[in-house]
């Protein structure tokens, strides 16, 4: 091989390293998210307990995300930043929380900003539901119940439910 096609050689397999290395590098990089309410400061500052009600609040702020599950006269605007890495679930990085609290007239008694505090992380317990008992394994699952139909005691043909036998 001679020098000229040994120096391209060699630029073009740095190349495709370099190249290699950089797409790599991008799924590396942090994936960013906003999902829920865009806050506008100004708007949420413009809402006076005693002054709006719920027709009032929701010209100006919207639909709530949310509506009280619980207590009917709260309603809830939630924003939620998120970031991950590929393909990893996405983790709460920022949240800004709005509570909108009504009288039963409908007029606004309270304004209340919440923020991380008010996120819980919960975790499955390896994605089965304890249960007490013996533990079976898929063979014993699956032909487990070979056998116990008919068995003395269970009922049906052969069982003792049904009277004397008169045949072995």
């Amino acid at each position: 091989m001679s020098l000229p096609t040994a120096r391209a050689a060699l630029a073009a397999s740095s190349l495709a390293g370099v190249l290699l290395a950089g797409l790599l590098a991008s799924g590396c990089a942090p994936l960013r998210s906003h999902s829920g309410y865009i806050i506008d400061a100004d708007l949420v500052n413009s809402v006076q307990p005693g002054v709006d009600n719920r027709q009032s609040v929701q010209q100006v702020l919207g639909t709530p995300t949310v509506a009280g599950l619980f207590t009917d006269p709260d309603w809830y605007y939630i924003s939620r930043d998120n970031r991950n890495y590929g393909f990893q679930t996405p983790k709460v990085r920022e949240q800004t929380t709005i509570e909108i609290s009504f009288d039963p007239a409908g007029n606004v008694t309270a304004v209340r900003r919440g923020g991380m505090a008010q996120v819980s992380g919960i975790s499955p317990y390896d994605k089965t539901t304890p249960t007490l008992g013996r533990k079976r394994g898929f063979f014993e699952d699956l032909f487990g119940n070979i056998g116990t139909v008919g068995a003395a005691g269970m009922g049906g043909p052969g069982g003792g439910q049904g009277g004397p036998r008169d045949r072995p």
